[in-house]
Order: C-alpha cells, then structure tokens, then sequence
C-alpha cells in the first residue's frame, strides 16, 4: 500500500518525534545513545544504546492510538529477526562480540494534543543461537 504523500510526512515525523522521546527516555535512565537509525541495505535500528557494558538494540513503535493495535504489537517476528542479523553485523564491525546483548521495544503512545507515554520493554526477544 502506497501512502499518499502528505499521509507518509505526517508517519515519518511522527516516527521521528516518537525516536526522540525514546532517546530522552533512555538517556534520562543512564543508557548512552550510541547510534540512531542505523542503517545497512538489509533494514534499520532504531536505536543502539549502551548500559554499563550491555549493548542494547532498541525498536522504536510510535502510534497515535490504539486503531491498529499498541505500538509494541508491530514488533513482530519478521522484525526482530532482521533486527537481530543487523545487530550480529554490527557488534562484529564495532568488535563488541564479547559484551552481553539486549534486545528491547519502547513503545510510544502519543495521542494529539498530549505528551507521550513510553513502555520500555528490556530484552523483548532473544537472538538465540543467531549471535
């Protein structure tokens, strides 16, 4: 489904407004934001964070409401598949292979005209025998 363009401007700074809550959100926590939006040709991280020596992997779900399900629905399996060989890739590349790993889901409730609401989900899904 193509989204008509005035729709896919709205998603995409609704997106980035959710990132950058998310990114407040950890930063307040004690998480150093590493990197945003990291990208390779096979998709995106969101976020890659640092706590104490755990990496963590983080997928950003921004909704307005609850039409379509909560944010944290659309970080199916699919997703998380691709999120962790990305993130093999990029602990090899940074050689960070030897620190522990988390994989976690912010979900961003942001309804018109109130501040955003943030569920952060530490290690949501594991990488199993991937990493």
């Amino acid at each position: 489904m193509r989204l008509k363009p005035r729709a896919r401007t709205f998603h995409y700074s609704l997106g980035r407004r959710g990132e950058n809550a998310a990114c407040d959100f950890l930063t307040r926590r004690g998480y150093e934001i590493l990197e945003r939006n990291y990208f390779e040709r096979s998709g995106e991280i969101d976020l890659i964070a640092k706590k104490g020596e755990t990496i963590v992997f983080a997928e950003v779900k921004t909704r307005r409401s609850s039409r379509f399900g909560a944010p944290e629905e659309a970080a199916h399996f699919q997703k998380q598949r691709k999120i962790i060989r990305l993130a093999a890739r990029y602990l090899s590349l940074k050689g960070l292979t030897e620190n522990p790993v988390s994989f976690d889901v912010l979900a961003v409730d942001w309804p018109p005209g109130r501040e955003p609401e943030i569920r952060h989900y530490e290690n949501a899904f594991e990488a199993g025998e991937e990493l």
